[in-house]
């Protein structure tokens, strides 16, 4: 009898390498001509970042240069959730960043269900916030990550596959 073989799906990210990001673009910050003087912090939490900024054209310039050091540094943007901008004292703007780690139980019912309509001899099991996928058969489960790797821009988090025993 063939053992069972399993990978988990994960959505998560170094918390260091954003760490490393944020102190980035902190610098540039501190250096560009157009956000010099514009006194915008970023403040990084566990689960979210807080920009502040003296107009909504600078929360762009600092969003863009963000983003373009979370990607330099091998972080998806997927892991941003973007909340409303909201009008703070003195005329600044505030924008709260929420980042997503985990798969919310909806998300993964929709991607087992992916699997089950595709590979219907696989075995998706919802483990709090994270996916197992079980089978006797390797190449299926290799055939499930490719399969979900190409559905990559209709799910809304960044999947990484671990365990794969």
């Amino acid at each position: 009898m063939a053992a069972e073989n399993s990978f988990d799906i994960v959505s998560d990210f170094d918390h260091q390498e954003l760490v490393n990001a944020v102190d980035q673009a902190l610098r540039e910050i501190q250096t560009r001509y157009d956000l010099k003087d514009s006194g915008t912090t970023i403040e990084l939490s566990k689960t979210d970042l807080v920009i502040t900024t003296d107009s909504e054209l600078s929360l762009r310039s600092v969003r863009d240069l963000l983003e373009t050091r979370a990607l330099r540094r091998q972080l998806s943007l997927k892991i941003f959730d973007y909340g409303k901008v909201e009008d703070t004292t003195g005329g600044r703007v505030r924008q709260v960043v929420t980042l997503r780690k985990g798969i919310n139980s909806d998300l993964a019912k929709k991607i087992a269900k992916l699997i089950r309509d595709e590979f219907p001899k696989l075995q998706p099991r919802i483990q709090g916030d994270t996916l197992r996928v079980s089978s006797k058969s390797r190449d299926e489960l290799q055939n499930v990550i490719r399969f979900l790797k190409e559905k990559a821009d209709t799910i809304d988090v960044p999947l990484q596959f671990t365990n794969f025993r």
